[in-house]
């Protein structure tokens, strides 16, 4: 017969193993709410139907914003610059940025080592310094700033984010398919394209989709590099000084389905490949 005295204990480790056991739960739940409820709210206030000039009070729900999207001056070609320039910079990131990762990854030369470190560079110097930096240097050199600057700008520190991502993927690559196909009679250039990038794309595909989105995310760097011309971030800075129309909250809502789309769609494409890859090797 179990005494009082007994079951206090055993009622004690069971109840601090259900805390042990639900609490990672539980702070990763608040975690997610603490990092999508502004998400939420953007999204929320896109619907909705102010009575003035800011969107910050709930008036009623409405879909004309989103019928109307562009329906305010300046916000559809401050849009089409920062779009514009995204997927310039991404591209030529991206190219460049693996480019730099094969490097680092498969050869061993003088000054890796600084390379490697010249690469983080960019990812841990804050923002600030690295656009006042830049203004200096186009300054010095007599650039005009405009879109060409803010392109030079998002494709330098874009690249850095595009080699740590590669770099990740190119870490578990099995070499010995290369050199199976190169034993099979194909040349360099043949082992790169049937090989090598089909099995890295999706690290590829991941890095440019991180560039695109943290180039139309960018503000501060802009800032100091754009000159005349307005990206969205920017338009959306100097918007709330004098007026916030819910159509930047259908921009911003729209953008960020757009960004989550797209990495769920390389998420299911990884997926796929490797459950194809299984079924083959069966």
């Amino acid at each position: 017969m179990t005494t009082v005295a007994e079951a206090l204990p055993r009622r004690r480790s069971l109840s601090l193993a259900w805390v042990r056991h639900y609490m990672l739960t539980f702070y990763a739940a608040l975690a997610l709410v603490y990092l999508f409820l502004p998400i939420a709210i953007v999204v929320l206030f896109s619907f909705n139907n102010p009575a003035g000039r800011f969107n910050y009070t709930w008036q009623g729900f409405t879909f004309k914003n989103w019928t109307h999207p562009f329906n305010y001056p300046g916000l559809w070609p401050a849009l089409r610059v920062s779009l514009e320039i995204a997927v310039l910079s991404s591209l030529v990131a991206t190219a460049l940025g693996t480019l730099i990762a094969l490097a680092l990854v498969r050869y061993g030369f003088r000054g890796r080592g600084l390379s490697n470190l010249l690469i983080f560079m960019p990812m841990t110097t804050p923002e600030v310094v690295m656009g006042a930096s830049l203004l200096a240097l186009f300054v010095g050199w007599h650039f005009a700033q405009g879109f060409t600057t803010i392109f030079i700008a998002h494709v330098m520190f874009n690249i850095s984010y595009v080699v740590v991502t590669v770099k990740a993927r190119l870490v578990g690559f099995d070499r010995h398919l290369e050199e199976a196909a190169m034993d099979l009679g194909a040349n360099e250039w043949t082992t790169f394209q049937k090989v090598t990038l089909p099995l890295i794309m999706p690290g590829i595909l991941a890095a440019g989709l991180l560039a695109f989105a943290l180039s139309v995310d960018d503000f501060v760097i802009t800032y100091f590099n754009a000159g005349s011309t307005t990206t969205f971030p920017l338009f959306v800075w100097g918007a709330a000084r004098v007026a916030l129309p819910p159509q930047i909250n259908v921009i911003g809502t729209a953008i960020f389905v757009v960004a989550v789309g797209g990495m769920l769609a390389n998420i299911i494409f990884q997926n796929t490949r490797a459950r194809r890859a299984g079924l083959t090797k069966e």
